[in-house]
């Protein structure tokens, strides 16, 4: 339900600040100096040389005029990374937010509750009828006791013009999504845009569909069908996936030879889009609201700033981190506990991007349809100009991930490698021959609240998934 009293504290969190020492007052930023991977950063090979040389202390491209916004905007999910990226400009820049959050938790959750500008409502946008079945609310079906939530959601548009809604697998997706759509039409929301994502069924039946995909483009075409001024930006894969820990597909193995290896089922040579979520999709969605329902009505936005293959990922990521990364085609190993609804998802993308495709050619269009892969990365550009590409978030922000996550690699001797942790603990249940994991006989009373068994500092504060 609603919180009753909105949280409303002043913070001194801000948006990306650039490296600078520790001044009384100030908000911590953590410095790297001694670690050997320091440099600029991008290399001038980078694809991202001709477009920005956007790191900390360098060029930033010309501010588009904005005008103080007089409006509020309604966003569900509000500590994942797309919905917080978005919090954190457009309140720098004057607008209002009313934001649902699951819950407190977290430095993600705690960042945008105490935001002056945020009004928060805390609670679940499903109604959970049956607890003793808690282990199947976040597959994507439907389920008998599973509600949504209409008064948290009637409440959050309450005032609201414009709405950022990224659906999760939390609750039953398509009808969540159906009432959220519902809500802000009935309020005469001016643009609503909608984080989506294809059902590759839709483009080839050869093509197995993507259960948590699949919603979202269910959820897409209600929207379409209601009339409402709509939005639809489909973004590519966060550079923020990857960890050196044992989550599922994004991987980054640090082998005890010293090197990164990513393993993953995506042909080595056919294209990818890539997006850095928390950096770059709050100033993107900023200008589509900027702009209005009289540009991008109906619209679909690849909103990915590269577009590269695994093997041209590893190169951008190795050139950031400073030591070799290796990609290998191989299937999607799972070693950790994860939702059942999860599980249906990783072996949909195992079918998609089959391993017995030998023809990068043929491997299906991230985004189902090509003409829309192929708008990559302009779509993107054409809304915001000063991207964080994969090499400088490898060498600026993965740091900073791992070490909150316990990993020490970056403190490492140039001589030597230490892949130990400082403080991190993951729950690995027994994997087949295949790799993956046998669940069978353990108990999953927490794998719903949880998302993923990991036990990672920073992993463990974020709906990373959203």
């Amino acid at each position: 339900m609603p919180s009753p009293n909105p949280i409303q504290i002043q913070t001194n969190l801000v948006f990306r600040p650039a490296p600078s020492d520790q001044q009384n007052g100030s908000p911590k930023t953590v410095q790297y100096s001694k670690h050997k991977h320091s440099r600029s950063s991008y290399s001038e090979s980078s694809p991202l040389t001709a477009v920005s040389r956007n790191n900390s202390l360098s060029f930033r491209p010309l501010k588009r005029s904005t005008p103080s916004p007089n409006k509020t905007i309604a966003v569900i999910n509000a500590s994942g990374r797309q919905a917080a990226s978005l919090i954190r400009i457009a309140t720098a820049v004057g607008f209002k937010v009313r934001a649902q959050l699951r819950n407190l938790e977290g430095v993600i959750a705690t960042e945008v509750a105490t935001n002056p500008n945020v009004t928060v409502f805390v609670g679940e946008l499903y109604i959970r009828k049956q607890p003793d079945d808690e282990q199947d609310v976040t597959a994507y079906r439907d389920l008998p006791g599973i509600l949504v939530n209409h008064d948290l959601i009637t409440e959050l548009f309450r005032g609201a013009q414009l709405a950022f809604i990224n659906t999760t697998f939390y609750g039953n997706e398509i009808h969540i999504g159906q009432a959220i759509a519902d809500a802000a039409k009935n309020v005469g929301v001016q643009h609503y845009v909608y984080s989506s994502m294809p059902d590759h069924a839709k483009y080839n039946p050869a093509w197995p569909s993507v259960p948590l995909w699949a919603a979202k483009h269910g959820v897409e075409e209600y929207i379409r069908k209601i009339g409402l001024p709509a939005t639809f930006v489909y973004t590519g894969i966060y550079n923020n996936n990857f960890t050196s820990l044992v989550y599922p597909l994004f991987c980054m193995e640090l082998k005890p030879d010293g090197y990164f290896e990513w393993q993953a089922p995506f042909h080595p040579d056919a294209k990818l889009p890539w997006l850095d979520a928390e950096h770059d999709v709050g100033p993107a969605i900023i200008q589509l609201f900027k702009d209005g329902p009289a540009k991008w009505n109906g619209k679909r936005i690849a909103l990915a700033y590269e577009y590269l293959t695994p093997i041209e990922a590893c190169g951008a990521f190795q050139k950031g981190v400073g030591k070799p990364v290796r990609y290998k085609r191989g299937p999607i190993q799972v070693k950790v506990k994860i939702p059942e609804g999860y599980r249906e998802q990783l072996e949909a993308l195992g079918k998609l991007f089959s391993l017995s495709n030998k023809d990068p050619k043929q491997q299906p269009p991230y985004f189902g349809d090509q003409k829309l892969d192929s708008r990559c990365p302009n779509d993107a550009l054409a809304l915001w100009e000063g991207p964080r590409g994969l090499e400088e978030y490898a060498q600026e922000i993965f740091p900073m991930e791992e070490e909150a996550n316990g990993m020490t690699w970056m403190f490492d001797d140039e001589d030597g490698c230490t892949c130990g942790s400082i403080g991190s603990t993951i729950n690995i249940p027994k994997g087949n021959a295949e790799g993956t994991a046998d669940n069978e006989g353990e108990e999953d009373d927490e794998s719903f609240d949880e998302g993923l068994m990991m036990r990672g500092l920073k992993r463990d504060e974020e709906d990373w998934l959203a």
